[in-house]
């Protein structure tokens, strides 16, 4: 019997025969070659997932290179590794030992990504319908970068982005959305997310420390920028947009809007408030920032152009895929002034040394084949019938609910009459009947209080949910109350 087997007797700091076979065999079963590798990895695993506690002592080498089946230089070899690595710690003459320096802990891979709860009906906005994303394009053109893409064209890209996509993009954003679009003043970005943290920083580190944020708006905004050391000053709108009394007492010389379709309202601001915030923003030397978050889905009359267009060194411009192909590719843009140019792009040169390049030039293709364009069609067509459905719907089992905003993006604004109030109730008989839908008090401030429980106003999103699928979330929600 050897020592190993001998150990199986009860010993509390020893490691049996059995043990070892059951931690290590999987290992001894590797090819010849990665035999060694396995065995140092399952010793390793085993000593960082606590199945061997510190103190334990291990068998001789010899023992278990013989209760293994393998060579004692195998073994001898892992059990040098792991000592210097501090997983193992011997003596001579006084044997090998698991050492005290690892905490155990079972290596977890958590998802921490956003998730649906899990309802009957899901109206919670600002998910697009996923399995619109155009995969066969998508990996078409992902071939073609592959085969075409020089050696050099893998290196460490210009932090604004490749010249190649940068100059796709301008065309395509002054041709849909009408910017005046340099490709020398474009950043490409993960999204309107790193675009925000962009800002925020380069203008904290100008001295800004406030930045109006609509209210309601988007509760991203006030978080990044936040991030970044910046505050965000929540400022009300009226019907046509960010009112402009309450910006110029605020103090602030920056402020985000959503002027195309402000969310969660859904009003487009009018020719007459954009020319006030222009002027407000020329009398201050301050800066508008713009997020053009769904600015392409307009269903009533082509879309209104991008305020940027009207003064590209009083606008920053930001968009994203997010809402047309996939949020998960964190894809995105910021043109901006002139005055901010170098400070953004250093900073971004400092935050991840410039976007992927595999990813810039796959959608630089994309877009020069006109493969962008025909998914803004299919996206357009199929929101637009969406929100039709829910207008239906809603009409139908909630008679008297008013849908306001404009027809476009991919939620919309209900107000339902008093009777089904108050809007707590109806909130929690709707979660109670598995319908996850969020009420316009949820995004600000200025509709809270005593007036928002009185009405129910609800932000309903829609782009993610087929007709059917809508038809049954309104009808859910209507049984319940």
């Amino acid at each position: 019997m050897t020592s190993a087997s001998a150990a199986a007797g009860g010993s509390p700091d020893s490691v049996g025969r059995s043990a070892a076979w059951e931690l290590l065999l999987p290992a001894v079963s590797a090819p010849a070659r990665a035999r060694g590798r396995a065995l140092q990895a399952a010793l390793r695993d085993a000593v960082r997932s606590g199945r061997l506690t510190p103190g334990t002592r291990l068998p001789s080498s010899r023992d278990l290179a013989a209760d293994l089946g393998v060579s004692r230089g195998l073994v001898t070899e892992a059990y040098e590794q792991l000592t210097a690595e501090g997983y193992l710690r011997s003596g001579r003459g006084a044997g090998t030992w698991v050492g005290d320096a690892v905490r155990a802990a079972r290596p977890r891979a958590r998802d921490l990504a956003p998730r649906s709860p899990g309802a009957r009906a899901d109206f919670v906005p600002g998910t697009p319908d996923l399995s619109l994303f155009p995969r066969s394009a998508w990996a078409a053109a992902q071939r073609g970068v592959l085969t075409e893409l020089p050696h050099e064209g893998l290196g460490y890209p210009d932090p604004r982005g490749l010249p190649r996509l940068r100059t796709a993009l301008a065309e395509l954003l002054a041709r849909r959305r009408g910017v005046v679009a340099d490709p020398e003043r474009i950043v490409v970005v993960s999204g309107v997310a790193q675009a925000t943290a962009l800002l925020g920083s380069v203008l904290h580190a100008r001295g800004t420390h406030g930045v109006g944020v609509e209210d309601p708006g988007s509760p991203q905004h006030e978080a990044l920028y936040a991030a970044a050391g910046v505050r965000s000053v929540p400022l009300p709108l009226d019907d046509e947009g960010l009112a402009v009394g309450p910006l110029r007492a605020s103090g602030v010389r920056a402020v985000v809007t959503t002027p195309a379709h402000q969310f969660p309202t859904g009003i487009a601001y009018s020719a007459r408030r954009r020319a006030e915030l222009l002027g407000w923003a020329r009398s201050v030397d301050g800066l508008l920032v713009e997020d053009d978050y769904d600015g392409d889905f307009r269903y009533d009359r082509a879309p209104v152009g991008a305020l940027q267009g009207l003064d590209p060194e009083r606008v920053a411009y930001t968009g994203s895929v997010s809402k047309s192909l996939a949020p998960g590719l964190r894809l995105g843009w910021l043109l901006v002034p002139e005055w901010l140019a170098d400070d953004v792009v250093e900073r971004k040169r400092t935050m991840d040394l410039g976007h992927p390049a595999l990813d810039q030039a796959l959608f630089a293709r994309f877009v020069e084949r006109g493969d962008y364009d025909r998914q803004l069609r299919v996206c357009q067509r199929a929101y637009r019938e969406r929100r039709d459905a829910l207008v239906a719907a809603l009409d139908e089992h909630f008679p008297g609910s008013v849908v306001s905003g404009v027809a476009a993006g991919l939620h919309a604004i209900a107000a339902l009459p008093e009777r089904y109030g108050p809007q707590e109730r109806f909130l929690a008989r709707a979660a109670e009947a598995g319908v996850a839908v969020r009420s316009l008090a949820e995004y600000g401030h200025a509709v809270g209080g005593e007036e928002a429980g009185k009405e129910v106003r609800l932000v309903l999103g829609y782009a993610h949910l087929t007709p059917g699928r809508i038809r049954t979330g309104v009808e859910l929600m209507a049984r319940a109350v």
